[in-house]
């Protein structure tokens, strides 16, 4: 798999997660760890875009971790 497709896998399942949590409907959509994940989330796609593969790929998994750990915490 190449880094492009592998970045846009990984972003697809970045906002399955996302929805899987927003349909919980609790405190945890408030969290400041979400919106910055969120960021890092828009930065990968911005990376993307521009094909700096290595910071997309960097942004999206900061974003995974800090998702992991609003749904753990």
């Amino acid at each position: 798999m190449d880094e492009k497709t592998r970045i846009e896998k990984d972003i697809v399942m970045f906002e399955e997660n996302l929805q899987k949590l927003k349909a919980k409907k609790n405190e945890l959509q408030n969290s400041k760890a979400l919106d910055l994940a969120c960021q890092y989330y828009e930065d990968s796609k911005y990376y993307l875009e521009k094909k700096d593969f290595f910071t997309a790929f960097g942004c999206i998994n900061y974003a995974h971790g800090l998702l992991d750990a609003v749904l753990k915490f």
